[in-house]
């Protein structure tokens, strides 16, 4: 019998049009010998926007493609695709390793997108709903920030005509000026904020794995924990893929060679059975 191997990617935005993912046969290398596969969110972008037919069409295809081409899948919703799945994040390696979009991290979703107002103010109008005992609860608060995301409409992932596109996408993300910062601060919080996550709602855990600010790497963070960004198919900073084999942990660059996507040179290696 195989080894099982379970593999983590995230943020294959599959369906936009600045994803490298123009058709899933790309990602058939990845696939191959795996035998659990983890999908952590925005794999497709399902919010309402200006072609259902064409949001439709991708929720058939990676639904589909993945059935046929893995023997188990577990979607994990992200912003992008609050309603693909009912799993919000999952347990792995005998609850050490911890897998989690990320979006739940920021109080506004996105911090450097034009919609961040939009989705801070509706987050804290929903919380303030809740009774005061379960505003600290991870399900109740996931669920929150799936509400808002699915409530937020896309803006400019389904455009189909180039130029167009691109000036929809410099205006919602580097224009003006000041959201650059936006990002490189949610670049440089995101590990405090995962691991402050996994020491409040899963103590025990010594992996986060997350996707969301498209920034891959390492970091270890207060408590010993370590924090692993998948990065993203988006361009321009690369991805990786994170592995679970025989108790350890591998992180993986992802190349993309003749058009399609394969593991390539590992870049990190963990035991999962005992501390590093």
């Amino acid at each position: 019998m195989a080894a099982e191997l379970i593999r983590i990617l995230s943020d294959l935005h599959f369906g936009e049009r600045v994803s490298r993912v123009r058709r899933l046969a790309q990602l058939n290398p990845l696939l191959d010998g795996v035998t659990h596969l983890v999908l952590n969110g925005d794999t497709l972008d399902t919010r309402p926007g200006p072609d259902p037919a064409h949001t439709a069409t991708c929720r058939e295809a990676v639904a589909g493609f993945f059935r046929r081409r893995v023997a188990t899948t577990t979607f994990i919703t992200g912003n992008h695709d609050a309603d693909f799945s009912p799993h919000h994040y999952l347990e792995l390696g005998a609850g050490m390793v911890f897998v989690i979009h990320g979006d739940v991290l920021f109080d506004d979703i996105v911090p450097w997108s034009r919609d961040a107002p939009l989705a801070g103010r509706r987050i804290a109008e929903e919380l303030a709903g809740l009774p005061e005992a379960l505003r600290g609860n991870l399900d109740q608060r996931m669920a929150v920030f799936r509400r808002v995301a699915l409530s937020i409409p896309q803006r400019h992932q389904s455009e189909a005509r180039g130029v167009a596109y691109t000036l929809r996408y410099l205006a919602d993300t580097v224009w003006p000026p000041h959201r650059i910062w936006r990002i490189l601060d949610a670049w440089r919080e995101m590990p405090r904020r995962a691991a402050e996550v996994a020491r409040r709602h899963r103590p025990g855990v010594r992996f986060v794995l997350t996707g969301h600010v498209h920034r891959p790497g390492i970091w270890r963070a207060p408590g010993d924990i370590m924090v692993i960004n998948t990065g993203s198919y988006s361009p321009p900073l690369g991805t990786y893929a994170v592995d679970l084999s025989a108790g350890r942990l591998t992180v993986r660059r992802v190349d993309q060679r003749s058009g399609e996507f394969h593991p390539g040179p590992v870049v990190a290696e963990f035991p999962l059975a005992t501390p590093w």
